[in-house]
C-alpha cells in the first residue's frame, strides 16, 4: 500500500461528492515526544485510511496537530485507534460546531520540524510549563473582570470575522511574527490576568508557556479553543461571548459561532464575512467576498484578476509560470489587495 495519495484531486472531490453516509470534522492536538516521527507517521496513516478518514495531520517530535473528517459510522473505532497510543489515549477531540461533512477530501499526514511554526530557538523554552487552562463557564467568569487581559491567539483575518468580547487583536500574518509581537504588547500588563485563546487550544497552549518564559505570571488559556467553548457554552446554557464566525483552516472556511457579521466585503465595503480564495490560480488570494462581488467578479479579487480568469487556460498557465505568491492573504491593515498578475 502507498502511504500517500496517488489520485487527482477532481476524482477526489466527485467521490466526496458521491458518498452517501455523513462525515463528521474533528480537531485535536497533543504536545508529546515523539522519538520516531516518519514511523509514527506511516502507522497513523495506515491505519486512518482504512477508516476512510480524510484531512490534514501533522506530525513532529514535539506531538501531533490534526484536522479530520471521519465517517460518522467509524467514529468509534476511529478513537478505539487513535486511544491505542498511550500518549493519545483519552485526548480530547474537538467536535466541529457548523459541519457539512466536506471539510477535506484527501489524507495528507506529514512530518514537521514542529506542529506550529513558532520561531522559537530558545532552548530553555520549556512547552509543558503552559498556563492554567479555563473552561467555559471559569472563561465566562474570568474575562467579566474588567482587569483581564484576553488576548486572541490566532491571525489577523481570523480575528476580522469574528472573536471574543474585549479581545486583543495582535494584527500578525503568522503564528511566528505574533509570539514576540504580544509579549512587546503587553509589557506593561505583566501583573494583570491574562487568557489567551484560538481556534482549538494549540497556539495559545504554546503561548501561554512562552508568555511565562517570557515573565508574565498569571496566564491562563482557553481549554480546547473556541471550538469547545461554542460546543460548552450551548450544551450548558452559557451566555456566549464569542461574536461573529470562527475561521478554519479547511475547504468550510468556516463555521458560524455568533450571530453577528462583524467584517466586511473587501471590495464593497457591505456586511460580510465570507472567506473565499481568487478564482485566478496564479493569485488565489484569500479574502472575504459577498455574493453580488462573487457574481461581478467571477470570484475573482480585483479587475485584473478576472481579466486573467477569462483567458485561454495555456495563457494563463505561461503567465503563473515562475510566480512567487507568498502568504496571499488579505491584510485589512495594509488597507489593500496585495500585487497581481500583471501589476508592478
Amino acid at each position: 500500500m502507498a502511504l500517500h495519495n496517488r489520485v487527482s484531486a477532481d476524482l477526489l472531490k466527485q467521490r466526496l461528492a458521491e458518498e452517501n453516509f455523513r462525515r463528521v470534522t474533528i480537531s485535536f492536538y497533543q504536545y508529546a515526544k515523539i522519538a520516531d516521527p516518519q514511523l509514527f507517521r506511516d502507522e497513523l496513516y495506515t491505519g486512518l485510511f482504512d477508516l476512510g478518514v480524510f484531512g490534514r495531520i501533522y506530525v513532529a517530535h514535539e506531538g501531533i496537530n490534526a484536522q479530520i473528517s471521519v465517517p460518522e459510522h467509524n467514529v468509534d473505532a476511529f478513537r478505539q485507534f487513535l486511544y491505542t497510543y498511550d500518549f493519545l489515549n483519552g485526548i480530547r477531540l474537538n467536535i466541529a460546531v457548523d459541519d457539512d461533512g466536506k471539510s477535506f477530501y484527501v489524507l495528507k499526514i506529514k512530518v514537521r520540524e514542529k506542529i506550529v511554526a513558532d520561531g522559537i530557538d530558545d532552548p530553555n523554552f520549556d512547552i509543558t510549563h503552559r498556563g492554567q487552562y479555563l473552561d467555559a463557564p471559569a472563561f465566562n467568569e474570568l474575562s467579566a473582570d474588567p482587569d483581564t487581559v484576553i488576548v486572541d491567539m490566532r491571525n489577523h483575518y481570523e480575528f476580522e470575522v469574528g472573536h471574543f468580547d474585549r479581545a486583543m487583536e495582535v494584527p500578525s500574518d503568522t503564528f511566528r511574527e505574533q509570539l514576540p509581537m504580544a509579549v512587546d504588547m503587553l509589557q506593561d500588563q505583566k501583573d494583570k490576568n491574562i487568557i489567551m485563546y484560538c481556534t482549538g487550544g494549540i497556539r495559545c497552549e504554546k503561548a501561554s508557556a512562552y508568555f511565562l518564559h517570557n515573565g508574565f505570571k498569571n496566564v491562563y488559556h482557553l481549554e480546547g479553543g473556541i471550538i469547545e467553548y461554542s460546543n460548552k457554552a450551548k450544551e450548558l446554557g452559557l451566555p456566549n461571548k464569542f461574536k461573529g464566525k470562527n475561521f478554519v483552516f479547511d475547504d468550510r472556511l468556516g463555521e458560524r459561532i455568533g450571530d453577528e457579521i462583524i467584517s466586511h466585503c473587501h471590495q464593497c465595503g457591505e456586511p460580510c464575512d465570507d472567506h473565499t480564495n481568487c478564482k485566478n490560480e496564479g493569485c488565489h488570494l484569500l479574502f472575504i467576498q459577498c455574493e453580488k462581488c462573487a457574481a461581478k467578479y467571477q470570484g475573482t479579487c480585483s479587475d485584473d484578476c478576472q481579466s486573467v480568469l477569462n483567458l485561454p487556460e495555456e495563457e494563463q498557465k505561461k503567465l503563473r509560470q515562475g510566480i512567487d505568491k507568498g502568504n496571499m492573504v488579505f491584510n485589512k491593515s495594509r488597507q489593500r489587495l496585495r500585487p497581481r498578475l500583471g501589476e508592478d
